[in-house]
C-alpha cells in the first residue's frame, strides 16, 4: 500500500494536479493538510470519479485536513483528545478548536493527518498555543501505544519543525529568532519520536527538502525545508519497504509550495480489490 502526506496550498486550486499525481504514481491514501475550505466546497466528485473516498475536517478558508483513499476510511476521529484551541486574545474552555487533526484506519492501519501550528514567532501566543498542541498529542500517542503496542500508527503532516540543522537550507531562518527551529520545537518533535514513533523516511531517503518559499527564488535556488513528515510506530515502521519525496511536483503552473512525502508498505497480502479506473 502507497501512503502520502502533502500540504496541497488549497484543494480546490490544486485538486486537478493532486488526483493526477496519485493515479500517476498509483498512491492508495494521501493525507492532505491546507485544504482551505468546508465541507461543502470540497471537490467530491472529482475524486469519486478517481476512485478515492474522502474524508475531512476543514471550518473556513484557513488550515484543514484530509484523507483521500482507494480503500475504505473507518473509525474517522476529528482532533486527536484534549486538542487545543486558539483565539488570539481569548482563553477558556470556548476557544475555537482548528481544523488541523483527522484520524482514519485504512487497511487495518491508523492514519493522522496533521496540521501543526506555525508559531509565528517567539513569544507569540500562537507560539506557546504549538507547543501546547504538540505535547498533548505527544501524550495521546504515548496513550495509544501503550493500550495497543502493536498498532500501527502514522502520524502524516505538516509538522512546522526542521528537526536537524541538515533540514534547513532557507537563510531567512536565524536561531534564536525564528520558529521551527528554537530547541523547544526539536524538543517536541524528539518527545514524539520517544513516545513511540519514527521518521520513516529519513533512513531511506535521508536528504531532501519537503518546502519551499514562494518568495525569493527560493525553490530555483533549493533553499527550503524539511518539515514535512511520516512518524510511525514500530508496527508500521516494519512494514516500509520504501520511501520518496517528490520534489518535481513543486515545479509547473500553481504548485504547493510543499511537496508530496510517500511511503510504501508491505501488507502481507498480494490480493488487490481497488476498483479498476479507466
Amino acid at each position: 500500500m502507497r501512503i502520502a502526506t502533502w500540504n496541497i496550498n488549497s484543494i480546490r486550486t490544486r485538486h486537478a494536479r493532486a488526483i493526477d499525481w496519485m493515479l500517476r504514481e498509483d498512491v492508495d491514501v494521501v493525507a492532505f493538510q491546507e485544504i482551505k475550505c468546508k465541507e461543502e466546497q470540497f471537490p467530491f466528485e472529482a475524486f469519486q470519479d478517481a476512485g478515492y473516498e474522502v474524508v475531512l475536517h476543514g471550518l473556513n478558508q484557513w488550515n484543514g485536513v484530509a484523507i483521500a483513499a482507494r480503500h475504505a476510511i473507518e473509525d474517522v476521529e476529528v482532533g486527536f483528545p484534549g486538542q487545543p484551541g486558539f483565539l488570539k486574545g481569548h482563553e477558556g474552555p470556548d476557544v475555537p478548536i482548528e481544523a488541523r487533526a483527522i484520524g482514519a484506519t485504512v487497511e487495518g492501519v491508523r492514519l493522522w493527518s496533521l496540521y501543526v501550528p506555525n508559531g509565528r514567532a517567539l513569544g507569540d501566543p500562537h507560539y506557546a498555543y504549538k507547543l501546547d498542541w504538540l505535547a498533548t498529542l505527544t501524550a495521546d500517542v504515548r496513550e495509544w501505544l501503550t493500550a495497543d503496542p502493536d498498532l500501527p500508527l502514522a502520524l502524516m503532516g505538516d509538522f512546522n519543525i526542521a528537526p536537524l540543522e541538515s533540514d534547513v537550507g532557507d537563510p531567512s531562518l536565524i536561531p534564536g529568532l525564528s520558529t521551527h527551529i528554537s530547541p523547544p520545537e526539536r524538543e517536541a518533535f524528539a518527545a514524539l519520536e520517544a513516545a513511540g514513533l519514527t521518521d520513516v523516511v529519513r533512513p531511506i531517503r535521508p536528504e531532501g527538502y519537503t518546502y519551499w518559499d514562494y518568495k525569493q527564488l527560493r525553490f530555483p535556488r533549493n533553499e527550503g525545508l524539511r518539515i514535512d513528515f511520516i512518524l510511525g510506530s514500530h508496527a508500521f515502521a516494519e512494514r516500509v519497504v520504501d520511501a520518496s519525496i517528490h520534489r518535481e511536483e513543486r515545479k509547473g503552473d500553481g504548485p504547493s509550495d510543499h511537496v508530496p512525502v510517500v511511503v510504501d508498505l508491505d501488507m502481507g497480502d498480494s490480493d488487490d480489490d481497488r476498483p479498476m479506473i479507466f
